[in-house]
Formats: C-alpha cells, sequence, structure tokens
C-alpha cells in the first residue's frame, strides 16, 4: 500500500462531516468521455489510480480514462465498497446507469458454493498447472532451436501447436492474474503471449474488454473481430452489415481463422501505438495514456525478436519458397489451434449473442453472472484442460477468469447445479467435436439470417 494510502482513505467522503467539506467541494461532475488517463469510474465515482498502489500491480493503468464498473467487479469477486475507500476519489456521473447488475441471488449462492471449494488466497495456480504450464514452455524452446537450424512441414505443424499451447497453458492464466499471488510471476509469464507473436498488452486491452461484455453486440471485440469476412452477431435482416458472401461463411469459416497467425504477427500500426483496435473499437479508449506508451519500446523489442529467431534466421539459413512455406504453414497451424478453440467458446446453437437486449427493450440491467453463464459452453473433462489450459471450461472461466485453470474441473459439478436451480442455461458438450459442430451450424444460420425468418425452409413468405 502506498504510503500515503491512509490519507487518501480519510479523504473519501462518504458521508459528509464539517472536516470533510474541503474535499468534497472539490470533487467534480463530469461524464466518461471527459475522463483523464488517471482517472476511472466505478458504479458513477470517478477514482484517481495515478497514486495508488495496486496490489496486483501496475497493469491497471491499461484501464485508464475508462468506465471500469464491470470489469473491477469481476476482477474482484471478493471485493466490498470498503475496498473502494483505498481509491481518491475525486468526482462522480450525474446519471449514472450500468447495462449489467451485481449482488443478484444467482451471484450470491454461486460464490458462496464455489469458494467453499476454492478458499479465498488459494485460487492461483496448483503445483500441477505450473508442471503443464513449464512442460509447455521447455516443449516450445527446444522445438524453436530445432526451427533455427532447419525448417520442415512436420516440425512447422508441432510448433506452430506448440506455441498455441503456450498462449492457452501459460500466458492466458498469468495475464488473466491467475497463476500466481505474486504479480512477478504473472508478469513473467505473460510474456508467453509476446514469445508466440503476439503482446502482452494488446491481449490485456481485448482479452479483458472480452470477458467483460461477452457477446455483447457493441462492446465484446471478440464478436466484431472477424467483421467483415464472418458474423459472429446475428444481426437483424437487412442489417448493413449482412452482405450475400455471408450465407456461405461456414464453408469458409475455417480458411479465415488459418489467418489469425498473419493478421497480428504482421499488423505493425498496432504494435507500434500499442492500442488494439478491437478494443477501442469497442469503445475502450487508450489514446493518450502514457502508461500504455511507456511499454511500446518493450513490446516492439519482443516483436523484432520473435521476427528474428522465427522467420529471419531460418529465411537466412535456407532462403527459399520452401522455408517460406514452412513459416506460413507454421503460423496457420497455430491460428487453427487458437481460433478454432476460441471461437466454439460462445458461437453455439442457442448461445445468447445479446445478453443486454432487455436493458434496451425493458430498461433492465440483466444478472452479469447469468449472462457469463448463457454466452459460453464447457465440453470435455480434465485431461482437455491439460490440452487447452482449462479454456474447455469456458463457463467456469468467465465466472472466475482470476481463479487458475486448474480449479476449473472441480467446481464445474456445482456450477452446473446451481444454475439448474436457478434456470440458467448450462451449455455442456461431452466431447469437443460436439461443440464444433454446434459452432459450424451456428455460424451456418447466422449467415444466412435464418433465425429471422418464420421458416427458412419454405423460403421467405
Amino acid at each position: 500500500m502506498a504510503p500515503d494510502a491512509d490519507k487518501l482513505r480519510k479523504r473519501t467522503p462518504v458521508t459528509v462531516h464539517d472536516n470533510d467539506e474541503d474535499a468534497a467541494t472539490k470533487e467534480r461532475t463530469s461524464n466518461l468521455k471527459s475522463l483523464q488517463a488517471n482517472e476511472v469510474v466505478i458504479d458513477g465515482v470517478i477514482y484517481d489510480i495515478h497514486s495508488f498502489d495496486h496490489p496486483g500491480g501496475d497493469s491497471i493503468n491499461v484501464f485508464g480514462g475508462n468506465d471500469v464498473t464491470v470489469p473491477y467487479k469481476m476482477i474482484h469477486p471478493y471485493h466490498t465498497d470498503k475496498h473502494l475507500e483505498k481509491m481518491k476519489r475525486v468526482g462522480v456521473v450525474p446519471g449514472y446507469v450500468s447495462e449489467y447488475k451485481f449482488d443478484t441471488e444467482f451471484e450470491r449462492e454461486i460464490k458462496k458454493e464455489v469458494f467453499q471449494i476454492v478458499r479465498r488466497g488459494k485460487e492461483f495456480g496448483t503445483p500441477g498447472y505450473f508442471f503443464r504450464a513449464f512442460f509447455y514452455i521447455a516443449l516450445a524452446l527446444y522445438l524453436q532451436y530445432q526451427w533455427m537450424q532447419q525448417t520442415s512441414y512436420t516440425l512447422a505443424i508441432i510448433y506452430g501447436v506448440s506455441m498455441a499451447c503456450i498462449g492457452l497453458n501459460v500466458q492466458h492464466d498469468a495475464n488473466h492474474g491467475a497463476a500466481s499471488r505474486n504479480v512477478w510471476v504473472n508478469n513473467l509469464l505473460g510474456f508467453g503471449a509476446d514469445f508466440i507473436g503476439g503482446c502482452k498488452w494488446l491481449w490485456m486491452e481485448k482479452h479483458w474488454t472480452h470477458h467483460a461484455y461477452t457477446n455483447h453486440h457493441e462492446k465484446d471485440p471478440d464478436g466484431l473481430a472477424a467483421e467483415p469476412m464472418l458474423l459472429f452477431n446475428d444481426y437483424p435482416l437487412g442489417s448493413p452489415k449482412r452482405s450475400a458472401m455471408h450465407a456461405y461463411q461456414a464453408f469458409y469459416f475455417v480458411v479465415v481463422l488459418a489467418g489469425y497467425w498473419h493478421s497480428s504477427v504482421f499488423d505493425i500500426p498496432q504494435i507500434w501505438t500499442l492500442q488494439d483496435g478491437g478494443a477501442t473499437g469497442a469503445g475502450m479508449k487508450l489514446d493518450n495514456n502514457p502508461w500504455i506508451r511507456s511499454r511500446t519500446y518493450y513490446a516492439l523489442a519482443l516483436r523484432a525478436l520473435y521476427y528474428a529467431c522465427n522467420i529471419i534466421i531460418p529465411l537466412y539459413n535456407d532462403f527459399s519458397w520452401s522455408t517460406v512455406a514452412h513459416i506460413n504453414v507454421m503460423g496457420i497451424a497455430g491460428s487453427l489451434a487458437l481460433g478454432l478453440l476460441f471461437t466454439l467458446s460462445h458461437n453455439f446453437e442457442n448461445a445468447d449473442r445479446d445478453p443486454t437486449a432487455d436493458v434496451r427493450n425493458k430498461g433492465e440491467p440483466v444478472c452479469w453472472f447469468k449472462a457469463q453463464v448463457e454466452t459460453s459452453s464447457t465440453y470435455g473433462g480434465m485431461i482437455a484442460g491439460w490440452l487447452t489450459g482449462g479454456l474447455n471450461f469456458q463457463i467456469e472461466h468467465h465466472l472466475f477468469p482470476r481463479m487458475s485453470s486448474a480449479w476449473y474441473p472441480y467446481i464445474a459439478p456445482t456450477v452446473r447445479k446451481i444454475c439448474k436451480k436457478h434456470g440458467v442455461q448450462y451449455v455442456y458438450y461431452p466431447w469437443v467435436w460436439q461443440n464444433m459442430y454446434s459452432t459450424l451450424k451456428y455460424t451456418h444460420e447466422v449467415g444466412n439470417a435464418s433465425h429471422w425468418k418464420q421458416n427458412p425452409f419454405k423460403g421467405e413468405q
């Protein structure tokens, strides 16, 4: 905690007394667009995070200048209003309304039951998690060494999949702050994103936004990422986002996902500014953030190192079309291993693709915990978890994103039971191919707007 934390706590005007008048009168009323890079909004209150010594590290600054009501409550399931008193309150946003509501009966019960299984402070990586993580790290390093000696098609496929395993099993838990209670461990393992051609800071910008607003038709960057080639949002008939090609998107779906590596690794403008286009497109404010700018040089250096190890050195050893083909096959293999698993998590038959519809139609905020369950799916069990970094337990992961993936097999039965009790749709597939079939079917139906027609098999009436 910062040395002046006690002073900051005393300045937090909850109830205004005589000795609090000066602090209260200094508060301003403002709107979300006028927030500074060192400020965040939680439940309509503006807090200054510049002098706040955050126990989870300085990555809190990536959210500067934004409304973080949902991310805050998502990341801190144990917190109460008392925890907010540790930050300096500087203003309010009049008339603030959130699309999501928290502290519902469903949320309280599911947290109560799950926290009896995984006690507070024990939710981080287990010895089994670290064994799995370091196995994949050792495998990827060995394969990279071989790759820098001589490439081949076989090695390209194996190496590409091994990099996907780093993304799934190492950097994912770490950049969620779930690998360890020690910030430096999470920060170090989080660079696994850069090791496979991504960027930990861009990942946090986009992925945390996705978690907060899963399947939101405007705020989920993952739902918008593949547009205009693919539609995952089920837009109404006549939407300008629809075109004739989308009726066939189930057939070229895999081809688009195969280009994920290329679109990420060679997106120079994005790594140069360190502002994820998906996050900014979904409404996150990242410009004029000095903390983000200060990481740009590190991100560029890590990307240059990736180019050197995975592209330049192989071409230097054998400057030929065969090597170029090997590099592309490596990228495609990694893209499909990641992209297919990511896509099926939230795009399947009967998935809630518009969880905030009631807000627009009835003016009623929706339970965030309920929305997380009904926008996600779970498949397989513990073995699938070892291969996918626990991302097969997507429902459990979205409910408790700061819990290590090692715990998801243990809490899944309880989560299913409570969902059934409260009438919350919990989608489970025993096998991954069943989830994938459902995803392809959903993708096809969204592309040809089947859900908006009375009976697509009889034609439009």
